[in-house]
This record gives C-alpha cells, sequence and structure tokens, in this order.
C-alpha cells in the first residue's frame, strides 16, 4: 500500500504548526505565569519580550498552515 503524499505533507505541516503553536503558549507562560507565581512582577520590557516572542511564534503556526494543500478535483 502507498501513502498518500498530500496526506503526509498536510500532517507534517500541522505536526510543525502545533509546535510553534506549543512554543508561543509556553513563552507566554514563562513570561506572565511565572512572575505571578514567584509573587514578583518582572520589568515590563520583560514581561513584553515573553509576550512578543509568543505571538511570533504564534504568528508563524499560521504562516505554516497555509502550506497546507487540497487534493485536485476531476
Amino acid at each position: 500500500m502507498e501513502r498518500d503524499a498530500l496526506a503526509t505533507l498536510n500532517e507534517r505541516i500541522k505536526m510543525m504548526a502545533g509546535f510553534n503553536n506549543a512554543m508561543g503558549l509556553g513563552l507566554i507562560a514563562v513570561g506572565v505565569l511565572r512572575p505571578l507565581s514567584e509573587g514578583r512582577i518582572g520589568s515590563v520590557p520583560v514581561f513584553a519580550m515573553w509576550i512578543v516572542a509568543g505571538l511570533a511564534f504564534h504568528g508563524f503556526e499560521l504562516y505554516i498552515l497555509r502550506y497546507m494543500r487540497k487534493e485536485a478535483v476531476i
């Protein structure tokens, strides 16, 4: 049985997008939840850096999902 090349490509794209989304959520959690749980509020530029990095990973995830393909309709 042959592998469906299109399905394989789409699954790899979804896995890469999911990884980037998880990285973005992790960065936001480190930047927001860690200082709150430790009872200290860091400086605003450091806080903003973590948020921007997390949002950048999330934006990259959306960019990656553009490469998903559909089967050609005959």
